[in-house]
C-alpha cells in the first residue's frame, strides 16, 4: 500500500481476480500494480491497480491447488460502496488520508483512514455507530485494555487508541486486513499503543481485556459472545446484526444478566449494542 497524494482516492480503478484455492500472500509474485489478496473460506481474490490477466494467469497455471473463476473491473468507490469523504462521530472526526479536512474543532479528536480495499472505510452505518459507541465509552473514566475482533481496516483500533485506551489489540483473520491496520496505526502515531495480529477472533478472545469490540460475521459472533472469556471483559460492543440476528443476540444478552446501555438500529436493518457485563451474569442455559 502506498502513500496517497492529498485530493486523490487511493485507486481510480480495481482489477479483482476471484480464485478458487489459497494464493497466500503473492506478494513476490507480481509487480507494484498488486495491492494485496484477500483470502476466504478456501478462495482468494487478488487486488490490482491496474489489469494484470495475463499475470494472474501465469501465476495460476503454476499453481495446480488454484482456479481462476472470475474477474471483475470496478471502480473504487463501487467496491468500498460509496464515497468515503470523512464523518463525525461523537467527538471523533475521520478524514480519508487523501483529502483535507473536516477540522477537529475544539474538544473534537481527528484521525486519518485509508481503508485500502478491506472493510471499515466509515460508509457502513454499524462501522459508524460503533465509533459513536467507543466516543461515548471513552467518557467513562480509565480505560485499560481493548480488544478490537474482526478489525477490518482498523478504524475502530485506531479510534480507540485516539480516545484515550493505552493498550489495543487489534485482531483480524486476514493478512490483508492486519496489513490495512498497521498501515493506519502508524499513520495517526499511534504504534506504541496498538498491536495489530492475524488470528482467529474466536481464540484471541481469551486474551484478558476491559472492553471488548467486534464487528464481525454473525456466525462468529454468536461463538464469541457465549464463550466463557467474553464474560471477562466489562464492556463490549457488539454489531454487524441484522434484524433477526439483532433480536436473538438481544434475548441472549438478557438471559445472561448483561445491561444494554445502549443500541442503535440504522433503517431496522443494522443493529449495533453498547453493554457492560453485569455482577450476576451468567451462562444461559439455552444457547444463542
Amino acid at each position: 500500500m502506498t502513500d496517497t497524494p492529498l485530493g486523490r482516492i487511493p485507486y481510480d480503478r480495481l482489477h479483482i481476480y476471484y480464485l478458487e484455492g489459497q494464493a497466500g500472500s503473492a506478494e513476490n509474485s507480481f509487480d507494484n500494480r498488486f495491492i494485496g489478496n484477500w483470502e476466504e473460506d478456501g478462495y482468494s481474490f487478488l487486488f490490482f491497480a491496474a489489469p494484470a490477466e495475463d499475470d494472474v494467469r501465469r501465476y495460476v497455471a503454476a499453481r495446480s491447488d488454484l482456479t481462476l473463476i472470475d474477474q471483475y473491473d470496478m471502480s473504487y468507490e463501487d467496491w468500498q460502496g460509496g464515497r468515503f469523504q470523512g464523518l463525525r462521530a461523537g467527538r471523533l472526526v475521520v478524514r480519508p488520508a487523501w483529502q483535507e479536512g473536516p477540522a477537529a474543532a475544539p474538544g473534537e479528536i481527528a484521525m486519518q483512514l485509508d481503508p485500502g480495499v478491506v472493510f471499515g472505510a466509515g460508509t457502513h452505518p454499524t462501522t459508524q455507530d460503533c465509533l459513536t459507541a467507543l466516543a461515548i465509552l471513552s467518557e467513562d473514566g480509565p480505560r485499560g485494555t481493548l480488544l478490537d475482533l474482526g478489525s477490518g481496516s482498523g478504524v475502530l483500533a485506531v479510534a480507540a487508541a485516539r480516545l484515550g485506551w493505552p493498550r489495543v489489540l487489534a485482531v483480524d483473520f486476514n493478512r490483508l486486513a492486519v496489513k490495512t491496520t498497521r498501515r493506519n496505526v502508524v499513520l495517526n502515531g499511534v504504534a506504541s499503543r496498538v498491536l495489530a495480529v492475524q488470528g482467529r477472533a474466536e481464540e484471541l478472545v481469551a486474551c484478558r481485556a476491559d472492553v471488548v469490540v467486534t464487528n464481525i460475521h454473525y456466525d462468529i459472533m454468536r461463538l464469541l459472545i457465549q464463550s466463557t472469556a467474553f464474560g471477562r471483559s466489562r464492556d463490549w460492543i457488539l454489531s454487524g446484526l441484522l434484524r433477526s440476528q439483532a433480536r436473538d443476540v438481544e434475548a441472549f444478552l438478557i438471559r445472561a444478566g448483561m445491561s444494554i446501555r445502549q443500541r442503535w438500529s440504522r433503517e431496522n436493518t443494522w443493529f449495533t449494542y453498547l453493554g457492560r457485563h453485569g455482577r450476576g451474569c451468567k451462562a444461559p442455559s439455552t444457547p444463542l
